[in-house]
C-alpha cells in the first residue's frame, strides 16, 4: 500500500471519515481552503475558495464538495490537501483510516500501537486524612499564635485538644503541652 497508493485513492477512502469527524469544524475547513488558495492558487482559485468558504452552506456539505473537487483536480491537489491537514490538524491527520492502516502495515507486530497515556501528577498520595490533619495542625498553630498571649484563650482549650487528634504522638504532645501552658498563664 505504501508505494502503490496515491493521494487521490487515499482521499477517496478518507472522505467519509473526514465528513463524519466532529473535529472538522468550520474554522478548520476555512483554514484548509485558505491554505490551498493562498499557498497553492493552482489548486483552488479565488472563486472556488469563495464558494467553499460560504457560511450559508453547512460545513459538512462544503467539506464534501471540497473533497470531490480536489479529487477532480488530481493527485497534486489531493497531496496539498493532506499537507494542509497535517499542518492545521495533526490529530485528525494521524487518525485518518489511510494513516492508521499505513502504520499497521509498517508495524505488523503492533509494537507501536501502545497508547500514550498522560502521566497523572499526584502531589500527595497520602489521601484526604493527611490533608485534614495538616490543616488542623496549621489552624491550631494559628490559633495559638494569635490567641495564645491574650485572655481570650479560655474557651479554646477543648478545641485545641480536639484539633490535635490527627497528629502523631510527638506532635500531639507538643501541641497539647503548649495549649496547656497558654491556658495556665491566665
Amino acid at each position: 500500500m505504501a508505494d502503490i497508493d496515491c493521494y487521490h485513492e487515499q482521499l477517496q477512502r478518507d472522505a467519509q471519515f473526514l465528513c463524519s469527524d466532529q473535529r472538522m469544524d468550520t474554522e478548520l475547513v476555512d483554514s484548509l481552503v485558505l491554505q490551498l488558495n493562498r499557498i497553492h492558487p493552482q489548486t483552488l482559485s479565488d472563486k472556488e475558495a469563495h464558494r467553499f468558504r460560504n457560511l450559508g452552506v453547512p460545513t459538512k456539505v462544503r467539506l464534501a464538495e471540497l473533497l470531490k473537487h480536489l479529487q477532480v483536480k488530481g493527485e497534486e491537489a489531493c497531496h496539498e490537501f493532506y499537507r494542509g491537514l497535517h499542518i492545521h490538524a495533526e490529530d485528525v491527520y494521524f487518525s485518518l483510516p489511510s494513516r492508521v492502516r499505513r502504520r499497521e502495515m509498517a508495524d505488523p507486530k503492533w509494537t507501536n500501537s501502545v497508547e500514550i497515556r498522560r502521566e497523572r501528577y499526584v502531589l500527595n498520595e497520602r489521601g484526604p486524612m493527611f490533608f485534614l490533619s495538616c490543616f488542623s495542625f496549621a489552624v491550631g498553630l494559628a490559633m495559638l499564635y494569635y490567641y495564645g498571649e491574650g485572655k481570650t484563650l479560655r474557651g479554646t482549650g477543648a478545641f485545641l485538644h480536639c484539633s490535635a487528634a490527627g497528629l502523631t504522638s510527638g506532635a500531639k504532645d507538643v501541641f497539647i503541652s503548649y495549649a496547656d501552658i497558654g491556658t495556665k498563664k491566665k
